[in-house]
């Protein structure tokens, strides 16, 4: 099957367990999405329900991606709650289960977002990449650029910081 996605689906009950779930298994396989592993749905759950309650306010919103009835990517689309902010977008959480990954989900899930984003009449993007991981050459091939980076910003564990580096995608 081919990946489908769903712009803010209904959050039910069994949707944030999924969710959550999914978050816990990209973070302790090694994904940069806002925690450091090992985490428990325990460690997720507060995080994840912020979230939910600014895609269900509708200041947020949720791009979820399906794999035969499965949550398999997602990411969150963020408004930057300022005003002089209010032309682009941070994309956060972005992430592709394991199990799933090597099938060009992510570009995909990146491909659609900058659909959405566009759609919404907006001039940007920006994502934030943990260094580190060499993630940010997955943005770059996407047309994302970096355009700022923070030393250090980042500490995932004693003796461990991180850049924290900022990636662009102008849209007009």
């Amino acid at each position: 099957m081919a990946i489908e996605f769903v712009l803010d689906p209904p959050l039910t009950a069994e949707l944030r367990a999924s969710i959550i779930a999914l978050w816990v298994e990209v973070t302790n396989a090694g994904g940069a999405v806002g925690f450091v592993a090992p985490v428990t749905a325990a460690d997720v759950a507060p995080v994840a329900g912020d979230a939910f309650t600014a895609v269900e306010a509708g200041i947020d919103h949720l791009l979820l991606g399906v794999d035969d009835g499965e949550p398999v990517a997602l990411l969150f689309v963020v408004d930057n709650r300022f005003v002089l902010k209010n032309h682009w977008r941070v994309l956060k959480r972005v992430m592709v289960t394991p199990k799933r990954q090597g099938r060009g989900y992510g570009a995909d899930l990146m491909r659609e977002a900058e659909r959405v984003v566009r759609g919404m009449g907006l001039a940007a993007i920006q994502v934030t990449v943990r260094g580190g991981a060499g993630t940010e050459a997955f943005y770059e091939r996407l047309g994302y650029r970096e355009v700022g980076r923070l030393p250090g910003a980042l500490r995932v564990g004693p003796g461990d910081d991180r850049d924290e580096i900022h990636m662009w995608l102008p849209l007009a």
